[in-house]
């Protein structure tokens, strides 16, 4: 397994040694083994083509969502939904062609609420998400 990174100031990443379609199918699997569901999946290079007419490399974005967490987050801060689900990307990169997989912080919920009420979901989703994305 290769490591985790926390690349920016909103999430974690890494490459992983498998094709993007691969990347793709084994991280929704990671989640699921995690007790998180796609609910939404963007191509994000198709969406672009047929939009406007430009090209990028493959990339999606999956919207990633544990049911149970969710609720006890909804129940807690209403609005959260504004900040669900969490976004994961695969994407092959524009750098060297390796392909790359991503996880939103979820603990971002709690900076962005102030709702201290979030903080042991935040830290429980963390935890999950960063695990999946270490089974990738």
């Amino acid at each position: 397994m290769g490591q985790v990174n926390k690349n920016t100031k909103y999430g974690y990443s890494r490459e992983v040694d498998l094709s993007y379609e691969e990347a793709v199918a084994k991280v929704t699997e990671s989640l699921k083994e995690q007790g998180f569901g796609i609910l939404t999946e963007i191509d994000v290079k198709a969406t672009l083509k047929k939009k406007i007419d430009k090209d990028i490399n493959k990339y999606v974005i999956l919207g990633a969502c544990n049911p149970n967490l969710a609720f006890q987050a909804l129940t807690a801060e209403i609005d959260i939904g504004l900040l669900l689900p969490c976004n994961v990307t695969v994407y092959e990169s524009p750098d060297n062609g390796k392909t790359v997989v991503s996880v939103l912080d979820p603990e971002l919920m709690v900076t962005m609420t102030g709702n201290e009420a979030l903080n042991g979901l935040a830290q429980e989703a963390k935890k999950g998400v960063i695990a999946a994305l270490e089974a990738v």
